[in-house]
């Protein structure tokens, strides 16, 4: 116990200093992760809509793949990646492996199964409360998939936050296709890992700590727009006249 104490001590004393080494790794941890949260959500967002709205021969296999990619090891991942960007791979002219964006293209590739299925879900359940209003009155399926997920778009930041929480939390695909160089493609789980193993206890700790407040930091955030939101929507009610209601 002396020895956790001593070290979340020295951890605390690491983050509260500015410490640059530490606060390096924590920008481009959030910088990689933020990034790839974009790119996978600009797409998994659009695509999971449609698929919450749309019916053709072979959705339910598109599914269960969907469903399956949701569990894919995050090293296959990697692996995958590097294959790609290796010298001999087809994006090899790109010369992206061990590199910022070798790493970002890993985490939006495990990122986007996330954002798709649970997107498509939510979608999903708005077209079986909604859909059949809408479709009389003329929508297609292209565009009572970008009504619903408007119409949802409160309940879809939880969606955002499982997106950027597994990725900021992923380690084995960005750590072999970025190569946890140091300075370079070091981020906060890689060097997490790495301080362990070596037996910087502290260094490890301050980051840990600091992905847990990164993490709690949005989840107050959606809690406290939700909150605002459902003032919102209880003060519209209210507002509206008896004889409007009726």
């Amino acid at each position: 116990m002396s020895t956790f104490t001593e070290s979340a001590r020295t951890a605390l004393q690491l983050a509260l200093s500015l410490d640059p080494v530490l606060w390096s790794i924590v920008r481009r941890s959030l910088s990689v992760s933020a990034s790839a949260c974009l790119l996978a959500c600009g797409l998994g967002l659009a695509l999971g809509a449609w698929l919450g709205v749309a019916r053709f021969a072979g959705r339910g296999a598109a599914l269960a793949l969907l469903n399956t990619l949701l569990a894919v090891p995050s090293v296959v991942v990697g692996l995958v990646v590097y294959l790609l960007l290796s010298r001999s791979g087809p994006l090899g002219a790109l010369g992206w492996l061990f590199s910022f964006q070798a790493m970002v293209l890993a985490q939006t590739i495990l990122v986007l199964p996330v954002v798709t299925a649970l997107t498509r879900q939510v979608v999903e359940d708005a077209e079986r409360a909604h859909g059949e209003q809408l479709r009389s009155m003329g929508a297609g399926a292209a565009l009572r998939s970008l009504l619903l997920a408007w119409d949802e778009r409160y309940a879809l930041l939880t969606v955002l936050l499982a997106a950027f929480g597994r990725a900021i939390s992923e380690v084995g695909a960005v750590m072999i296709v970025g190569g946890n160089i140091d300075g370079f493609t070091r981020v906060m789980t890689t060097a997490i890992a790495l301080e362990t193993s070596k037996g910087d206890l502290p260094l490890a700790l301050a980051l840990g700590l600091i992905l847990l407040a990164v993490v709690l930091a949005l989840n107050v955030l959606i809690a406290a727009l939700r909150r605002w939101r459902e003032r919102v929507d209880g003060a519209v009610v209210h507002s509206v006249p008896a004889g409007a209601a009726a």
